[in-house]
């Protein structure tokens, strides 16, 4: 079982950018390859759903965000659907859909946030040594910048974490699962730390354009659809990677924290700006 999603390295700018050099020697041109939908349109993420594309953003689709991935020296996760940024590129949100069944929301009025907290501390410190080991910093859980909070209107679980890397490096990483009748739409933003209070109200504007196809909406159930092996704590704290860890397949619960936020804007206006035709 795949145990690491989209891993989001915290580094500096300058790292990324040679990470993201290196891969376009290497490819001969990987990101000239993407092909972007620009705004206004509508960005399909593949099978599952789609999200209004507004004037101003670009979205690339499940294979392209692959490379995307790939230039920047990321792991993927092979779930990945869809990639959405403004145009500036000062922060963009990656899409993964993993079709695990219907996750029962039962869980709701029972999150345990300072547990949850302590498995992903514990789970960290664990994947510290192998994220040193391939040549990304440490990392020091801080705490919850928003608990795991459940909207049962939209079917929403949301939260971000705070830490810091072994450079000194604040790192915040917000998470949102949308729920649906196949499985969890996964959205990630990454964005600088500091620029979180400006991005979220865009974020959570772009969220409410989001809407799974018809049929797959999390009210779209159906008595004999699949049933996912895990609730909201456990979407929470590892996902698939738990329920591997709860029946022995693991010896822990986390071997890598999907965690991050860099500073993308800078390199990607470099890479795409001026490039409007392509």
């Amino acid at each position: 079982m795949r145990t690491i999603a989209t891993v989001l390295w915290a580094a500096v700018l300058a790292t990324v950018l040679s990470s993201v050099c290196h891969a376009e020697k290497e490819s001969g041109g990987l990101l000239a390859k993407i092909q972007w939908t620009r705004g206004p349109d509508k960005g399909k993420l593949e099978k599952w759903a789609a999200i209004e594309v507004p004037e101003g953003f670009i979205f690339a689709q499940g294979d392209d965000t692959r490379l995307l991935m790939t230039a920047m020296g990321n792991i993927c996760s092979g779930n990945e659907v869809g990639f959405l940024a403004p145009t500036s590129m000062a922060w963009f949100v990656v899409f993964e859909f993993d079709k695990v069944g219907y996750i029962k929301d039962d869980e709701k009025a029972s999150l345990d946030a300072d547990k949850m907290l302590e498995s992903i501390k514990k789970g960290t410190e664990q994947s510290n040594e192998i994220r040193r080991k391939h040549g990304a910093p440490g990392l020091t859980i801080i705490g919850w910048d928003l608990k795991p909070t459940y909207n049962d209107k939209t079917h929403n679980l949301e939260w971000c974490i705070r830490a810091r890397d072994d450079k000194g490096e604040l790192v915040v990483n917000h998470n949102t699962r949308i729920l649906g009748r196949s499985g969890v739409m996964k959205a990630t933003l990454v964005c600088g730390p500091d620029a979180l209070p400006e991005v979220m109200p865009q974020y959570v504007d772009r969220l409410g354009a989001f809407g799974f196809n018809s049929g797959e909406k999390y009210a779209e159930y159906r008595r004999g659809d699949k049933i996912a092996k895990y609730g909201l704590s456990a979407l929470v704290v590892g996902g698939a990677t738990a329920v591997a860890a709860q029946t022995g397949v693991l010896k822990s619960l986390w071997k890598f924290i999907v965690i991050g936020a860099i500073a993308v804007g800078a390199f990607f206006k470099r890479l795409f700006g001026g490039k409007s035709k392509e």
